[in-house]
């Protein structure tokens, strides 16, 4: 009788496991073989008794190009006219990096401004302040 468990892993609801290995184990999944979007891995523990244990694992592969869209969010609403930019890129080889398009452009968020505005008001206070200071001197 064994003495050690069994490991199952599956993708998705595929009715075959993709590997079969002894407890512990080290695997690698190669997620190239995989379509992109979201996925489930199920891996079932069997033990020498014959109990088995189930754990569910979401991910989501994105092999392809990356898709960077500013200007609207997911679940977002929306009307009129809506400017939108968008990148995609992809990601080279594991020899070579592609330097042109991998960066997003993005623009300048709301609270670089507000920290602005409130610096430049600091700084006209501090001066009007400072001034009024030195006159009466």
């Amino acid at each position: 009788m064994k003495d050690k468990s069994t490991l199952f892993l599956f993708i998705d609801d595929e009715p075959r496991p993709i590997a079969e290995l002894p407890s512990p184990v080290t695997f690698e999944l190669d997620t190239t073989r995989l379509v992109d979007g979201r996925h489930t891995l199920k891996i079932v523990s069997r033990d020498p008794s014959g109990k088995e244990g189930i754990r569910l694992i979401p991910f989501e592969v994105r092999n392809g190009p990356a898709i960077s869209v500013e200007g609207i969010r997911e679940d977002a609403v929306v009307d009129g006219v809506l400017p939108l930019m968008i990148n995609a890129y992809g990601k080279g080889d594991n020899k070579s990096f592609i330097i042109t398009g991998s960066e997003t452009p993005q623009s300048i968020p709301y609270w670089i401004f507000i920290l602005l505005i409130l610096f430049v008001a600091w700084a006209i206070y501090y001066e009007i302040t400072t001034s009024a200071v030195n006159l009466v001197k």
